[in-house]
């Protein structure tokens, strides 16, 4: 276990924090701006992004604009939708006609590429297209007053649990991931893997949920105005408040799950709208140390190996850690986990 230490938010009334959950998370129009309204040597990228990363991107976004206007003289605008993951990538199938998508997890580009709206290749990008990483952590009270030290601790009929909801967070995924890892492991650790177990666990916590909101961000924000005793979140959430000015206790539990954030090209939109080129190139920005040390300022870890190698120091290796692999792989956790008769599901209907 590793803790940071932090300082507690006042806590307010609890609609506060949906009301407040609704202004964060809040996009702009889904209807993108027309090439040919604008003036010649500009253009516009729509971009749908996942809600934890927008602070990271106000800071990206203009760097990029300031480093593409000095080397072609072109103005790029940018339309921005901020949105929890799996609520982003129906919008872009349904229509939101976004030129580049940057989402909580692979298994959500994965449904444009189902749609036909991304390259089935885009993983043969530099990390696997992936732009930034993190692990699942929890958050405390300030001083920890119920003494958390790890995923145990939130089966105790003291504790009270938020995290985001599944079906429409790709935070909440990685969340469950962890949680439901976390209970292979500890069956591992009396002698055999049981998934039996696991999920006895994971019933075991959200036996224990207070608050299931929409998206990471929206949970965080109701755990900051005072729902819960702990929230289950990316550590890049926690670690943003911290520079913030908030202060909470980070519990890293000995087993977590390492999470991995993509970012594509929506090809079918991008040329529609005649941005395929500058599209490419913002998500090839996304990876540079410029970009990635923006990333590594808002609590993410970076993918690119000399930010890495500079801010390794940074961040906490619990021995435990583990990837998606060690579930199965994505596929596999969508049918054992999140298909309709899947592990999540039999522990909503208490199954």
């Amino acid at each position: 276990m590793q803790i940071l230490n932090m300082k507690r938010a006042s806590s307010l009334l609890v609609g506060m924090a949906l009301l407040f959950s609704v202004l964060i998370a809040g996009c702009a129009s889904d209807e993108p701006v027309s090439q040919e309204a604008m003036s010649p040597g500009e253009r516009t990228i729509v971009l749908g992004a996942y809600s934890v990363a927008r602070d990271a991107l106000s800071e990206i976004i203009p760097a990029f604009q300031a480093e593409w206007k000095d080397r072609t003289g072109e103005d790029i605008h940018f339309q921005e939708s901020y949105e929890a993951s799996g609520t982003q990538a129906r919008a872009i199938t349904g229509g939101f006609e976004a030129d580049v998508t940057l989402l909580a997890m692979e298994g959500d580009i994965d449904k444009l590429v189902r749609a036909g709206l991304v390259d089935p290749a885009w993983k043969s990008q530099p990390y696997n297209g992936m732009v930034t990483r993190s692990i699942v952590v929890l958050g405390t009270r300030e001083g920890n007053p119920k003494g958390i030290q790890d995923f145990d601790d939130l089966t105790r009929p003291d504790v009270k649990v938020v995290y985001p909801n599944p079906k429409t967070s790709g935070g909440a995924q990685w969340d469950i991931n962890a949680i439901y890892g976390a209970g292979l492991k500890r069956s591992e650790e009396k002698g055999e893997r049981d998934s039996a177990e696991a999920k006895s666990f994971l019933e075991a916590v959200h036996r224990n949920v207070e608050s299931l909101d929409k998206s990471g961000r929206a949970s965080m924000a109701a755990f900051e105005y005072g729902v819960g005793d702990v929230i289950v979140t990316y550590e890049n959430e926690l670690l943003a408040r911290i520079a913030q000015g908030v202060q909470y206790d980070i519990v890293v539990p000995q087993h977590t799950i390492l999470i991995e954030n993509p970012a594509a090209v929506v090809e079918r939109f991008a040329k529609k709208h005649g941005t395929q080129d500058v599209s490419a190139a913002f998500v090839e920005y996304l990876r540079t140390p410029e970009a990635q040390n923006i990333f590594v300022k808002h609590g993410f870890r970076p993918v690119e190996e000399s930010v890495q190698a500079q801010t390794k120091d940074q961040f906490s290796n619990p021995p435990g850690l583990f990837d998606i692999e060690y579930l199965g792989g994505w596929d596999e956790v969508r049918e054992t986990l999140y298909s309709k008769r899947g592990v999540w599901y039999q522990v909503l209907a208490g199954l």
